[in-house]
Parts: structure tokens; C-alpha cells; sequence
């Protein structure tokens, strides 16, 4: 195997965390969505006669919650609730983004200047402030988080492709595009964004990371999906609440599976940005 993909692989397998990450996610999408399968619990009506047990009481691994629930189907309903909405908002922030930048940047001039002060503005309001509104004014729900956090995210991809669009518009193939009578949509569908493929594959890891922790920081308010849903943010401030009794077990393996996955979609991120980085060329 040859050519630009078998080199890419080669750089991103010579990052020992890049690989430690693909391996971290896999297990993780395994533990979500293949372990309830395997593993069945209720999750659905609570029993607070099992009110938290420990971990390994009356068969339970890792206990239950001040509600009864068996922890580890728990923590994989959580899960997955918590990596649909993140890859879900990722994927809309960065595709938001990327079209809003491109045409701000291979436009120029006054479209470039009021796109941008839009995306200037909107950075200046904290993302997390507008997840708090949304989801007091409305009751939180997966479309609902994944659009909200998609229109809150795409501000800082906007900005990246903006950059890449104004340094990719002069180039050779896209003026002899202009001069056969190529039009603007042409010029950004087949030769802008297909050569910025590599920041937006990037962008694509770090969005879906925030979102996570988005989606976390919601949850850990109380403004999070309400029971019997579950993610992994609203498992770790349920569990603080009990955290004086001694109940570890209940903030422990909730939030360790937050930083992992947020760790997880960094290493993929920084391995992918050397895989596309010019500087590994022929290597």
C-alpha cells in the first residue's frame, strides 16, 4: 500500500497516543453500545430498596445509584447519550463552520467583513451561558442538546476555514477554474474544501471533544436530559450530592469516563493533525 493515505496511516500510527486513542474510543463504543446487549439491567423503574449498594452487592459490579439502578448499565446508557450528542453536535458545529468560513474567506471584501463580525461576536458570548438559557427555556432533550450545541460550536471552525479558504483562493487551479468560467460554488465545492480536508477532519476530533464536555457541563447544572435518560455528566453531580456518605462509586466511574473519552478525541486529533501536517511529506 502506497500513495498520500498509506503515508498518512504511517504518521498517525507513529503517534503512541493517537493509537492509545483509537483504542480508548473503540472500547468505549464497545462498553455503550455492544455491553447493554450483553449486560441487562432495568433502567427504567427505579428500586429504591437497592438504594446504593455497593460495588459487587447483591450482584451489582459497581453498585447502584440513590435510585436503585445497576451503575454499570447505567453508566453505559450514559455513555451512550453522551457520545451520540457529542459526535452528533461535532459533526454539525464543523459542517456549519466550515461552509460559514469558506465562503467569508474566498469572498473577501465587505461578505468576508460582515460573516466575520458575526462569528467575532458570537464568540464573545460564552457557549456554556447559551446551553443554560436553552435549556431552561425548553426541556432538554438528544435533538435538542445536538442542535443547540451545534450552533454554539462552529464559530472557532468558521474561523480556521476562513483562514485556510483565503490562503487557498489564489492558487494556480482555482484561477484557471475562474478563467473556463467556474463559478463561486464550484470553486468552493471541488477545489477549497476539498483541499482543507485535512484541518476539517481535525476540527472534526476537538468539536466532538467540547461537546462531551458540553454536554457534561449542562448536565452537571441539573439542566441536562431529565431521568429515566442518563449521561455521564448528570451521573457525576447526582453522585456529588452523596458524596459526604461516602458513596465513591457513584463519582468515580462517571467522571473517569468523561476524561477518557474527552482524552481519547485529543490524542485522535493531535495524531491526524500530523498525519496532515506538509512537514511529514515523504517521510
Amino acid at each position: 500500500m502506497s500513495g498520500p493515505l498509506a503515508r498518512r496511516l504511517r504518521v498517525f500510527r507513529r503517534n503512541k497516543l493517537a493509537v492509545v486513542g483509537i483504542t480508548i474510543l473503540g472500547l468505549l463504543i464497545l462498553f455503550c453500545f455492544v455491553g447493554p446487549l450483553v449486560y441487562h439491567t432495568e433502567q427504567t423503574l427505579t428500586s429504591l430498596a437497592n438504594s446504593k449498594l455497593g460495588p459487587g452487592v447483591d450482584g451489582h459490579p459497581l453498585g447502584t445509584d440513590d435510585l436503585g439502578y445497576d451503575l454499570l448499565g447505567r453508566l453505559m446508557l450514559g455513555g451512550q447519550t453522551s457520545l451520540i450528542i457529542g459526535l452528533a453536535a461535532g459533526l454539525l458545529a464543523t459542517l456549519i463552520g466550515t461552509l460559514w468560513g469558506t465562503v467569508a474567506g474566498y469572498a473577501g471584501g465587505w461578505v468576508d467583513a460582515v460573516m466575520m463580525r458575526i462569528v467575532d461576536a458570537g464568540i464573545a458570548i460564552p457557549a456554556l451561558f447559551l446551553l443554560v438559557v436553552a435549556a431552561a427555556i425548553a426541556t432538554p432533550s438528544v435533538p435538542m442538546l445536538i442542535l443547540v450545541i451545534g450552533f454554539v460550536s462552529w464559530l472557532v471552525p468558521a474561523r480556521l476555514m476562513r483562514a485556510e479558504s483565503i490562503a487557498l483562493r489564489s492558487r494556480a487551479y482555482v484561477e484557471s477554474m475562474k478563467v473556463m468560467g467556474g463559478g463561486s460554488v464550484r470553486a468552493i465545492g471541488k477545489h477549497i474544501i476539498p483541499n482543507a480536508i485535512g484541518t476539517v477532519i481535525v476540527n472534526v476530533t476537538f468539536q466532538i471533544a467540547d461537546a462531551v464536555l458540553l454536554v457534561a457541563y449542562v448536565s452537571f447544572l441539573g439542566l441536562g436530559i431529565p431521568p429515566p435518560a442518563a449521561n455521564w455528566g448528570g451521573m457525576l453531580s447526582d453522585g456529588l450530592t452523596y458524596a459526604h456518605d461516602g458513596a465513591w462509586w457513584l463519582i468515580l466511574p462517571p467522571g473517569l469516563l468523561i476524561v477518557m473519552t474527552v482524552c481519547a478525541f485529543n490524542f485522535i486529533g493531535d495524531g491526524l493533525r500530523d498525519a496532515f501536517d506538509v512537514r511529514f511529506e515523504g517521510r
